[in-house]
Parts: structure tokens; C-alpha cells; sequence
């Protein structure tokens, strides 16, 4: 299958790098807006050439859109305005609804498959492409009613041969989701790296005393603003809704903690540690 990679990054690296490994490219075209990432994928073997835009979709089997939210909707139509009734489009971002709308009386619309790979890292470009890295993560397809039958098939098959579980929502339901269950987490990884570093003038002391829970409890702050401030706002009202929640329960701990509230404080944890029913 010749595919076209619009978006050589972590996302699109790795991905390269599974349908090589499953043999289900057997020729990979790269287009980016930096050279520079265009240089590091040739060079890791990620992919086989690096092509622009019109003679990269013209001839492939598939294009991957994994550029940043905020340019895959304009991206999509300017692909689905070129392609034709045999090639399949789908995208990897983690926001749908901009794009569900910008795409919805497209006349190729049906080729096009909207997907959120639940898979990633703090780590940018194609540098940091993970072998095997979708293995075992769930991918959500997107209105999959309104793709057609073949191309949802051919990107399930993709999804299930480098053995990722799929799930399906609606573009609405994913951003919701996406929303409580990864974004708000980046959100607060953020915050509470500004808390640290404002409050710990020393960083020679963050760094001594820093233990394995602070480590993986920030380690999402180390993500690329390029990448996660799009998706803070194409899904800003989701965001904003959840992060409305989230400082209620902050705001609960501190008024406990100022009210030696131990048993409120015991009832409050012990809530929070039936999410390991859930986490494993």
C-alpha cells in the first residue's frame, strides 16, 4: 500500500514505523511543514521520500493526516478536494468536532476516517518515534456512519493488524472524553510544574528532592506547547467544563486541610482510590 504521511512527528513517526513493521506499507511518502523533521524521518527510515502536498496525495493508497488540531480541518478538505473514489483519508488528532463540521458536505467526505489513536509521549518529533507503540491502545473511530464501508475497512484492518482495540463514538462524545480523561491531565501537569518552580526558587533542590511520584505526576509537562496548546483550544469549552470540576475538588481539599477536616479528607481519598476498579 503506498501511503502519504502528512506530519512527520511523534505521531506520525511512530505510526510510519508500525505500518512498516506489519507490512502494510510497502512505500512511505513524507510531507511536512519542517524540513528539518523531513531530514530526521528520511534518515531514521521512516519513510522513503519526502514529496509536497499535491504529488503526495495524488497516486497513494492512504493519507495520514497527523498534523497539529488546529490545521488537520482546512488540511482535510484541501486533501479530500484531491482525492479519488479509491483512496482513503483519516486523521490521528485528538479534537473532532471543527473537523466533523468543516468535512460534513464535503463530496468525498465518505473516504475520509476520523480517528483519535489513544496513544502518546512528552516527547516530540520523529526523532522519538516508539516501535510498537500502538500496541494494546485503544483508537476511537468517529462517525463512522458517515465514511464509506470500504474505507472504514481498510483503516480497521490497519488499526487491528498493529493491535489496537477500536471503539466508536461520535465526534462530540470523543472530545468530551478526550477532555476528562487526557486533556485536563496535560492541563495539570502544566500547573502544578509553574506551582513548583514558582514556589521552589532552588532548582538544585526540585531536582534533589524529586521523587518517582512528583516525576510521573509532571512528566506530562515536558509536552510540546505546539502541540497541546491547539488542542487546548479546538476543544475549549470541553476543556473549560472540566477544568471547572477539577478546581471545585481542589477547592474541597483546601477547605478540609483548613478545617482539620481528617475524616472529610479519609472519605475524599478513599473515593479517589476506586479509580484503580477502573486503572489497573
Amino acid at each position: 500500500m503506498k501511503t502519504t504521511i502528512i506530519g512527520m512527528g511523534l505521531i506520525g513517526g511512530s505510526f510510519a514505523m508500525s505500518l512498516r513493521d506489519n507490512g502494510l506499507a510497502d512505500h512511505i511518502t513524507g510531507v511536512d511543514t519542517s524540513s528539518k523533521n523531513l531530514d530526521t524521518a528520511l534518515k531514521l527510515g521512516l519513510i522513503d521520500k519526502v514529496s509536497e502536498l499535491e504529488s503526495a496525495v495524488e497516486g497513494a493508497d492512504l493519507i495520514v493526516l497527523s498534523a497539529p488540531v488546529d490545521v488537520i480541518p482546512t488540511l482535510a478538505v484541501k486533501v479530500l478536494n484531491r482525492v479519488n473514489d479509491n483512496q482513503v483519508v483519516m486523521d490521528m488528532g485528538s479534537v473532532k468536532t471543527e473537523l466533523a463540521e468543516m468535512i460534513s458536505q464535503h463530496p468525498k467526505r465518505g473516504r475520509f476516517v476520523a480517528t483519535h489513536p489513544m496513544w502518546g509521549t512528552e516527547y516530540s518529533g520523529p526523532e522519538s518515534a516508539v516501535k510498537g507503540a500502538f500496541k494494546g491502545r485503544n483508537v476511537v473511530i468517529c462517525d463512522k456512519e458517515k465514511s464509506d464501508a470500504n474505507a472504514l475497512e481498510t483503516v480497521g484492518t490497519i488499526y487491528s493488524t498493529i493491535g489496537m482495540p477500536i471503539l466508536y463514538m461520535s465526534s462530540e462524545e470523543q472530545d468530551l472524553h478526550s477532555a476528562y480523561i487526557s486533556h485536563i491531565s496535560h492541563i495539570t501537569a502544566y500547573a502544578l510544574a509553574l506551582t513548583v518552580l514558582e514556589k521552589e526558587r532552588e532548582n538544585n533542590h526540585i531536582f534533589d528532592l524529586a521523587s518517582s511520584g512528583f516525576e510521573s505526576t509532571v512528566r506530562l509537562a515536558k509536552s510540546s506547547p505546539s502541540m497541546w496548546v491547539p488542542i487546548f483550544m479546538n476543544n475549549k469549552y470541553n476543556v473549560l467544563d472540566v477544568l471547572r470540576e477539577h478546581i471545585h475538588q481542589l477547592q474541597i481539599f483546601r477547605k478540609m486541610l483548613e478545617n482539620d477536616d481528617e475524616k472529610g479528607l479519609i472519605a475524599a481519598v478513599e473515593k479517589a482510590n476506586t479509580i484503580k476498579k477502573i486503572i489497573k
